[in-house]
């Protein structure tokens, strides 16, 4: 079996070194190397492409808990043991629901390197070699002859279209982010906002009179294009898929997910599917979590995901359950949602928001 490859994460040099020296007499593990704080290990786990990190939390820059947010955003299969002095099950619990494959309590042995190295080589590394497995990057590819260089981070394709789920507050958050993009944004814009049928059509009315876009009630064939607002009809599920044209809608009376028809984990897991990294999502105030699987199927194409944030949701529940599980790229409040997806769709160029 080829062995675990490592990455340490920890601010106190004797902390890495103790810890790299102790696995260095296991066979089955190898340490790809070390860093000092969580912005570094993403730059180092990008580079280095490691089987699993050992991620401490208190850390300069970047704590671990951060750290351990965007790793789960950026890198959902790969496993992340937690090595901190803390001993307090509720953070344990806490770290778990980030997505932690596992804690495990630092050195007990102060000022006794004997003990200390004995404690990883009996503790540390059989927790890291029951981690669960996952092949989460291809390794760096070095030429025959020259040094290992680190790999720059995969730049982040603009957007083909943007994905909006909404619910409880969500009409009014929707006017106020559609209100705001420019009227030539580029990218055609599909949303679920949980409503029963009768009401999206209304809903679609409002957004047509007050904001730069036409918004339509979907139909099962409507083929997308630019600058046009689709919403999921009350009572159906509402997807994108592949055809002759282009992209096309397609709805269904399937059963309802999260108890909800439309449901936001239907039309992000077929954004994913079709524009796998060129799609931007969006998640805004509501209650439960619908959207955060399928928010995950979109980090997991390479696309990427936005949250609003709590002080300006009136229910933090679909977009705070997304950021919890790391997979927003960013949590914003609803006034610079607009500016930050205008500027991901063109690519950073200068941009002309609506007042």
């Amino acid at each position: 079996m080829p062995a675990i490859r490592v990455l340490i994460v920890d601010d106190a040099v004797i902390v890495r070194r103790l810890v790299m020296q102790a696995l260095a007499t296991d066979s089955g593990i190898e340490v790809l190397g070390s860093a000092s704080t969580g912005r570094l290990a993403l730059e180092r786990i990008e580079a280095l492409a490691p089987d699993a990190v050992v991620l401490d939390l208190d850390m300069p820059d970047m704590d671990g808990i951060e750290a351990l947010r965007r790793i789960r955003a950026r890198w959902p299969g790969l496993p992340v043991l937690i090595f901190t002095a803390a001993d307090d099950p509720d953070l344990a619990a806490e770290l778990k629901a980030l997505g932690a494959a596992g804690t495990l309590r630092k050195l007990p042995h102060e000022g006794n390197m004997r003990g200390a190295i004995g404690w990883v080589q009996e503790r540390l590394a059989p927790a890291i070699r029951q981690l669960p497995k996952a092949v989460v990057l291809p390794a760096p590819t070095v030429t025959s002859g020259a040094p290992a260089a680190a790999m720059p981070p995969r730049p982040a394709r603009c957007p083909a279209v943007l994905g909006i789920g909404s619910s409880t507050g969500g009409p009014n958050a929707l006017e106020a982010l559609l209100r705001a993009l420019p009227p030539d944004l580029g990218v055609p814009i599909v949303l679920v906002q949980h409503m029963p049928e009768g009401f999206t059509r209304l809903l679609a009315d409002r957004l047509s009179v007050r904001t730069p876009f036409e918004a339509v009630e979907a139909s099962p064939g409507d083929v997308l294009s630019p600058n046009r607002i689709w919403i999921a009809p009350g009572d159906r599920h509402l997807a994108v898929e592949r055809c002759a044209e282009g992209v096309r809608l397609q709805t269904t009376l399937a059963p309802p997910e999260n108890s909800c028809r439309p449901a936001v984990d239907v039309l992000f897991r077929s954004l994913a599917e079709v524009y796998a990294d060129a799609t931007l999502a969006v998640v805004l105030t509501g209650m439960g979590q619908d959207g955060m699987a399928g928010a995950d199927r979109i980090v997991r194409a390479g696309g990427r995901v936005l949250a609003q944030d709590e002080a300006t949701s009136v229910v933090w529940g679909m977009p705070g359950a997304v950021a919890r599980a790391g997979l927003a790229d960013r949590v914003l409040p609803l006034d610079d949602l607009a500016a930050e997806i205008a500027t991901r769709v063109r690519g950073g160029r200068a941009l002309a928001l609506n007042p």
